[in-house]
């Protein structure tokens, strides 16, 4: 069980002050969620390899400012959606991760991985994964971009939408959007 002085927002506060320890337990803590985050927005592993690094050069640089008016993870997150909107300003071009080749197959294992399942079990997961990945790359940038600060940041309706610049109702929309559209393109899994 988690002492209070372990929380995010502790962790980070003693990082301000020197204890680098702490910053490594947050980082292994958030650091596959903002990936995949990352990598499901921008569709490329590289691309998501240095928006992460950014994500966490700004969390180091700007420790000493942050105040927990808000979850560490929301100023995480926040953090993070703003790396990859201007990357996808910056690029206006996405690849997919079947535009990858090869490197797409690896990046849907290490997602979708289970050590213990056999290969028709890997088999089936991976066909899964790879209508998910489509099924995410047919939703509007918004839409994708709220739902997954929602599954992979756990984040609220309300912390989403400080984070995305749009109002609560906005948001709810777009995750209902969202929603609505991956059940329509997922059916023949569910």
């Amino acid at each position: 069980m988690s002492m209070p002085a372990d929380n995010d927002e502790a962790l980070l506060a003693r990082y301000a002050r020197g204890e680098a320890a702490a910053f490594e337990l947050l980082y292994r803590r958030h650091e596959l969620r903002i990936w995949r985050y990352l990598a499901r927005n921008v569709g490329n592993r590289a691309t998501a390899d240095e928006l992460l690094q950014e994500v966490w050069f700004a969390v180091a640089r700007d420790c000493a400012r942050y105040q927990p008016s808000a979850r560490f993870t929301t100023w995480l997150f926040t953090i993070a959606h703003n790396r990859m909107i201007d990357a996808i300003r910056l690029n206006r071009r996405q690849t997919s991760l079947d535009a990858l080749g090869y490197e797409s197959q690896a990046v849907r294992q290490q997602l979708t991985a289970d050590p213990s399942a056999g290969p028709l079990a890997a088999a089936v997961e991976q066909d899964q994964a790879m209508a998910l990945n489509q099924a995410m790359e047919a939703l509007p940038q918004e839409q994708r971009a709220a739902f997954l600060l929602q599954v992979e940041g756990d984040l609220s309706v309300e912390e989403i939408a400080t984070i995305t610049q749009c109002s609560f109702e906005t948001t709810k929309s777009r995750l209902r959007y969202a929603r609505a559209k991956l059940r329509e393109l997922l059916k023949e899994y569910a």
